[in-house]
Parts: C-alpha cells; sequence; structure tokens
C-alpha cells in the first residue's frame, strides 16, 4: 500500500493544535495502557474498508460479513488455543529429556534436570504461592479489561466506518471557518496518516508472516512434524511481530522437534534459519520500500512499547515510529540566514 501523498500543511495554529493533540493522544496511550483498543479500532476499520463494496447498503453489508469473519476467528483462535493448551505440557514432557540427553552428550550444563524441576525454576521465578494466586487474580482482571477494550475499539471503528466527521454541526456555526472547525480537519488529516502508518506497518508484516507460515506449514507436512496446529498458529502470529516475534516461534519449533529426536529439532533449526535469509530479501522487497527504518531503531521501539504497553505495545510501535517519519518528513525547516553556506 503506498503511503500518503506528502503536502507539507501550513504552519497555522490549527495544524499545531493538531499535533499538539496527537502527542497528547499517543503519550495517554503509552501511560494509560490503551494499545489494545487503538489497535483493535485500526484492524476493525481496515477489515471493513476491504470488505467494503462500493453500492447502496455496501457498508451494511461490510459490518455483517465482518461480524461473520470475526466469529470465525473467534472459533479458529479458541480451537488453536484449546490444542495449545493440551499440547504444551505433551511436548514439555516429551521435549526435555531429549534435551538434557543432548546436552549431556555435549557437556552442557542445563539450570534442569526433568520436567519436575524446570516447573518448580519457573514458580520459583514468580514467587512463592500467594504471590502466584495474585498474579492470577491481576491477570483475570487484566483480561477483562482488555475485552472491555477489544469491544470499545470494534463499536469505534464500526461508527468511524459510518461517519468519520468529528463535527456535525459545521454549517450552524456563526464563523465558517473558525478555529475548531479548522483544527478538527488538521487533527483528522493526523489521524489519516496514523492510520495510513498502521495499514502500511501491519500490512507489509501480515504479507511476511503469511509467507513464513505458508513455508512453515509446507515443511511441518514434508517431515511429519507433531503438533502442527501449534506451529502453524505459533507461526502467523508470533510473525506479527517484527524481528522478535521470530524468536518466539522459532524456540517453539525447535522445541516440538525435540519430541521427535535432536536430528529433527537441528534439521528444523536448519529449515528456520533458510526460510529467515529467505525473509531478509523479502523483507527488503515488501517491508523496505515502505517502511525506511533501520533495525537498531525498530528493536528500540520494540522494546519501549512493551514496556509501556505489554504486547499490544509491540505491535503498535512500529507504527507510531513510521507515523513519526511520516508526520515529520512533511514539515520544512526554515534555515536561519546565520546558519547558511552563503552566509557571512
Amino acid at each position: 500500500m503506498a503511503e500518503l501523498t506528502c503536502t507539507p500543511p501550513p504552519a497555522n495554529k490549527p495544524v499545531r493544535i493538531s499535533y499538539l493533540f496527537m502527542a497528547g493522544t499517543l503519550v495517554l496511550v503509552g501511560y494509560f495502557r490503551m494499545a489494545t483498543p487503538l489497535l483493535v479500532a485500526f484492524f476493525t476499520y481496515l477489515a471493513l474498508t476491504h470488505l467494503h463494496f462500493p453500492k447502496r447498503g455496501g457498508k451494511t453489508l461490510a459490518v455483517g460479513l465482518f461480524l461473520v469473519l470475526v466469529a470465525g476467528l473467534v472459533y479458529a483462535l479458541a480451537h488453536f488455543a484449546h490444542q495449545s493448551l493440551r499440547a504444551l505440557p505433551e511436548i514439555a514432557d516429551k521435549a526435555i529429556p531429549s534435551i538434557i540427553e543432548w546436552a549431556q552428550e555435549y557437556q552442557i550444563e542445563l539450570p534442569f534436570t526433568d520436567y519436575d524441576s524446570l516447573k518448580e525454576m519457573a514458580l520459583d521465578n514468580l514467587g512463592s504461592r500467594m504471590n502466584y494466586l495474585g498474579n492470577f487474580a491481576r491477570f483475570a482482571k487484566g483480561a477483562t479489561t482488555q475485552f472491555v477494550f477489544v469491544l470499545v475499539g470494534g463499536v469505534v471503528a464500526i461508527s468511524v466506518f459510518f461517519n468519520s466527521k468529528l463535527e456535525l454541526d459545521r454549517e450552524k456555526y456563526a464563523v465558517r471557518d473558525n478555529l475548531y472547525s479548522l483544527s478538527c480537519d488538521q487533527i483528522a488529516r493526523r489521524f489519516e496518516t496514523l492510520y495510513q502508518s498502521f495499514a502500511t506497518v501491519i500490512g507489509a508484516q501480515i504479507t511476511i508472516s503469511a509467507i513464513n507460515t505458508v513455508l512453515t506449514t509446507l515443511f511441518v507436512l514434508a517431515v511429519g512434524l507433531p503438533y502442527a496446529v501449534v506451529v502453524i498458529g505459533v507461526t502467523f502470529l508470533c510473525g506479527l511481530i517484527p524481528v522478535l516475534g521470530n524468536l518466539v516461534s522459532n524456540t517453539v519449533i525447535v522445541g516440538i522437534g525435540f519430541t521427535v529426536s535432536p536430528q529433527m529439532a537441528l534439521g528444523a533449526l536448519l529449515y528456520l534459519v533458510v526460510i529467515h535469509k529467505l525473509e531478509y530479501f523479502l523483507n527488503s522487497k515488501i517491508i523496505g520500500h515502505r517502511i525506511r527504518n533501520p533495525l537498531w531503531l525498530t528493536l528500540l521501539a520494540l522494546v519501549l512499547g512493551e514496556r509501556l504497553m505489554g504486547l499490544a505495545g509491540m505491535i503498535l510501535a512500529p507504527v507510531v515510529l513510521n507515523y513519526i517519519r511520516m508526520e515529520a518528513s512533511c514539515l520544512a525547516v526554515k534555515h536561519s540566514l546565520d546558519s547558511s553556506p552563503d552566509a557571512s
């Protein structure tokens, strides 16, 4: 998807207000950890625009198709979660003895000796049982809050899809080009650019994740790797997170390879290396021409986003980083006479 045409806005009060409004909005999103409703709103609006047919009643039809699509996705995610909850303990039971045997063969010292010691180490890291229950209670409360955020984000996106105006009675104002109206116009442009950044970044990341998932699926089917649903689901979902997502999915796939044999795990690792070498080329072609930010800056944005807003922040961070680049690249800087090369 192409970027917005860069048309430098005039340096006036409504423009300055719009930039301050957007800066304040992004700060509040980070401070109150509200990346989830923002992402849901953007994802919903993106889906609705692609499902919209330009005819009478097309928007209503798009919403209906979207709700059907959401129902299908919820069912697929529930099936994936059910399969994962059943499979992960089995994977650990089968993989850990193979990993320990392989480590002993190559004289590698591990912090655990069996599945039970690994669970004890994990519980020690979580703290005492009371703290664990407290963490579970906080998780349940947080999950309820996130569910409400998802509903709010979806409703907001559908409302904007039907009517995206910030003001409804503009023609009734005594002064047509008043400060409020002009500021609303500029704020709408800022949000349009932010959405365009989202569509560019997420569209590219979904493309890469889909290609990676297809190639991984071919490998799983070719070698008969067990727990195919878990492998495919983890590969696609983790692929939505740039850079770090691949590390998580690769760890899971190699761990599943150990349930068969160390040789299978090594083969999976080699295949993943080949896939990621191909992804470097795809990134340069698919993402590189759309998102022109260096890797180190993207990594810093991911870390900052995770610290501020968790997993949703990691997905939103490259979007905000690209948005800042898009806005800043359209702003001209006036050089003083003293700084010009011809200045005496």
